[in-house]
């Protein structure tokens, strides 16, 4: 037996406009079985988030290259 979805989540490679964003929320609505398409505004906690990341990210490639002396 296979799971069922009842949602997809798209993540963007950056923060997009809305306006920019209108096409492809548009887009998503013409595939057959989408009910709605909705928009997530980022925020400090999303950049936060992000923040973070990068550092963490940054500090294991740095542990990457000092291991390879």
């Amino acid at each position: 037996m296979t799971d069922r979805f009842n949602a997809l989540t798209v993540v963007f490679e950056k923060d997009i406009r809305e306006d920019d964003a209108q096409a492809i929320i548009s887009a998503i609505m013409q595939l057959r079985g989408v009910a709605s398409v909705e928009g997530n505004v980022a925020d400090m906690n999303s950049h936060i988030a992000k923040q973070q990341a990068m550092y963490e990210l940054q500090g294991k490639i740095l542990e990457v290259f000092r291991s390879q002396k």
